[in-house]
């Protein structure tokens, strides 16, 4: 090389021996880089130089290099490689709709790839739901240039491969409605698109029978469909390959977990730590799984050996590590409260208020003036594990109702996976509040925390989130505002994302063309007050719009103050005060360049708005009481309807104030059913398929509506 410094060959050779000596070491990827360069300036049309050249950047988490030097050797000579290579980096890169062109392209060039067809699987399993411009994504969109919605449902429905998709009343509506009929199926492309990644998955293990990974991901889509039973065996298929694979373990353990299956997540999570000690995900599941079921001295001891792996400088510390503070804390309270009856202690006035506010806001363990809890007192036992043969057949029967009802309460949409330990919970929490209502209906005290008093709606509604809190001690059921008053004044933020930038929300979907027309609606009364001259150019530019994404460039166009996005307020009449209005959640959309964009709500519990509704429901529950306690000494149907729609109209202020930091839908909706039988109405239906109770209370015009909707699907009998 000292005789001919541009012997090309032996340059690519240097930089590819600099990159095999180890790209750990900066100074190796620095040479390589420079004599891969070299090569590529001499010889720019040699495509396996871009290869590895972009082989060197990727893993310097140089990305967008690596992915230009790979489009050049694309450019260059295409392959399956290539193609595979790229597509792996759009993916590492979260762009997943340009991931799977890529994994699609690779696989045309070679069919037999079972990574690339692991990969276009889970392109469809991230995303959930590909937001393209026709929202019709079930349909074999990849081949046509969308250019608006209703010509791309026509192209859409021509190629022959939809044809199976679409049955045959649904074709008429196609051709008659366009977009339209796209935007009816929303909810059921959802699905569809864990359905392709699971065939992918499928498609994969014919190419390669033992592929581990293809179940393990299998199992994992099954498990967001909620398909409990096809998950596991998908994960059992994947341990009968390798009995020590730890991420199924991992992955089996916490769906178990998830379930309520708490003893045999418990097995997974120990085998998991055999194989991997040091494995912080594990460690901490082991750690909860054992105080849910009441083994507090286990359950300590894990969660401890999660405390002491603290990151290194500069490291991101774990989720696991960021909550076992807050975990182990709450574990010592309920330890040291075991041999208090339930009543008698309430985690709301006795734990902290600065412990609460960073746990709901799951912050880091920085608390000023902190005082531990007790260690653990040998002279209080752990709970024994009983046998549900070992109970009294009058205590079987109960807890057979509470099953049944607690199922009721179950969401039916992709993303909810049953879980029959908060099943039995909330049942169990129904059944109280009937027993505590109908006492306090015949002028009965009740006991709540420490206190014999005269039952108020926040005690009723305690006894449900009690019921929650033992269900999972992994999530901080709290009233937000018992938080400490400078957290107050500021407000707490029940926040959730509809659509983040190619990943949109499947268990809201039921709700988005709700949300549409009501932001429409606001536009059109927002420019009817401010902009009249102009209304008919909105309302006609409105009428084009059939997605949420096309919203921020109308605003742009008509409102010179929408700069980067612009939120919606929605409101909640009063009952108590005619004519008046509260409050309801925050609807923002927000965009970047690239055309990504952030579609979300958000509740903002502040004082002064739970003070509102605090009246309002104070207003309702003692409307409720002065007729339950009339309609116990009656026998008139009426009485019945009456107390029933009072009992889902304060529901419905729960709703949509939503005063806790987790679990409210639940809670409530315990509430309702436990409320009801009071009443001497049963709720005999299940909550229809797509339907989320707290989002139907959330985007109702009024609690009449609320109630005719919640009614419709009860089933309610005497």
């Amino acid at each position: 090389m000292a005789e001919e410094p541009d012997l090309v060959s032996a340059i690519y050779g240097r930089g590819i021996a600099y990159g095999k000596k180890g790209l750990h070491d900066i100074k190796n990827a620095e040479l390589a880089l420079f004599e891969l360069s070299r090569v590529i300036t001499l010889e720019p049309d040699r495509p396996e130089v871009f290869e590895q050249r972009a082989e060197i950047l990727s893993p310097l988490g140089r990305i967008n290099e690596a992915v230009n030097d790979l489009t050049k050797a694309i450019q260059l000579q295409p392959s399956a490689r290539l193609y595979r290579h790229r597509g792996t980096l759009y993916f590492i890169s979260e762009d997943y709709a340009t991931a799977h062109a890529d994994f699609q392209q690779s696989l045309e060039l070679n069919r037999n790839q079972p990574t690339a067809m692991l990969y276009k699987g889970l392109t469809f399993f991230h995303r959930g739901l590909l937001k393209v411009n026709a929202l019709c994504a079930p349909y074999d969109i990849s081949a046509f240039p969308l250019r608006n919605e209703v010509e791309s449902c026509a192209v859409i429905r021509q190629e022959p491969r939809n044809q199976r998709l679409l049955k045959a009343e649904e074709k008429s509506d196609f051709e008659e409605r366009g977009v339209q009929a796209c935007l009816k199926q929303m909810n059921y492309f959802s699905i569809y698109f864990l359905q392709e990644a699971i065939e992918s998955f499928k498609e994969a293990l014919k190419q390669k029978v033992d592929f581990i990974d293809a179940y393990k991901s299998l199992g994992q889509a099954y498990r967001e469909l909620g398909n409990f039973e096809a998950a596991t065996e998908s994960f059992q298929k994947a341990l009968l390959l390798n009995q020590n694979h730890v991420q199924t373990l991992q992955l089996r353990g916490m769906m178990l977990y998830h379930h309520g299956s708490l003893q045999e997540a418990l097995k997974n999570f120990k085998r998991c730590l055999q194989l991997e000690p040091y494995n912080e995900v594990c460690q901490y599941m082991k750690g909860l799984s054992h105080v849910a079921m009441g083994q507090f001295y286990e359950g300590i001891k894990a969660q401890t050996k999660v405390m002491l792996n603290d990151p290194l400088p500069g490291q991101k510390a774990s989720p696991e590590y960021l909550k076992v503070k807050y975990l182990r804390e709450y574990s010592r309270y309920l330890h040291a409260h075991l041999d208090t009856p339930l009543t008698e202690y309430n985690i709301d006035v006795d734990l902290p208020g600065s412990f609460k506010d960073h746990w709901a806001k799951n912050l880091p363990f920085l608390i000023d003036d902190y005082e531990e809890q007790p260690g653990l007192q040998p002279h209080i036992r752990d709970v024994l594990h009983q046998n549900f043969e070992s109970y009294k057949p009058e205590v079987q029967e109960l807890i057979c109702i509470a099953d049944r009802l607690g199922s009721l309460m179950q969401y039916e949409t992709p993303g909810f996976l049953p879980n029959k330990r908060i099943h039995r919970a909330m049942g169990l929490a129904a059944l109280e509040v009937m027993q505590a209502v109908q006492r306090t209906w015949t002028n009965s005290k009740v006991r709540m925390n420490g206190k014999t008093r005269l039952m108020q709606w926040r005690d009723m509604f305690d006894i449900a989130v009690k019921w929650r809190r033992i269900a999972d001690p992994d999530q901080p059921v709290l009233w937000l505002d018992q938080m400490p008053a400078r957290s107050l004044s500021r407000g707490f933020n029940n926040h959730i994302n509809l659509i983040r930038g190619q990943v949109i929300n499947m268990r809201y979907l039921e709700y988005f063309e709700k949300i549409l027309h009501f932001i429409k609606d606001r536009i059109l009364v927002y420019h009817g007050a401010n902009n009249p001259k102009g209304l008919l150019e909105v309302r006609e530019a409105l009428e084009k719009v059939h997605k949420v994404e096309d919203l921020l460039p109308i605003m742009k166009q008509f409102n010179t103050k929408t700069k980067d996005g612009f939120t919606v307020n929605t409101k909640v009449p009063s009952l108590k005060d005619q004519g008046k209005e509260y409050d309801g959640f925050t609807i923002t959309i927000t965009g970047d360049k690239v055309g990504n964009i952030l579609f979300s709500v958000e509740t903002q519990t502040t004082e002064e708005r739970t003070q509102l509704y605090h009246a309002e429901i104070d207003a309702l529950y003692k409307d409720l009481t002065a007729k339950g306690k009339v309609l116990i000494l009656s026998s008139e149907f009426g009485e019945a309807d009456a107390v029933c729609n009072l009992i889902l109209s304060l529901v419905y202020y729960f709703y949509n104030l939503m005063p806790l930091s987790r679990g409210s839908s639940v809670i409530a909706y315990s509430v309702i059913v436990g409320a009801l039988m009071a009443s001497g109405k049963e709720v005999a239906g299940k909550i229809p398929k797509g339907k989320l109770v707290d989002f139907e209370a959330m985007t109702a015009p009024g609690s009449e509506a609320f109630s005719k909707i919640a009614k419709s699907w009860m089933n309610l009998k005497r």
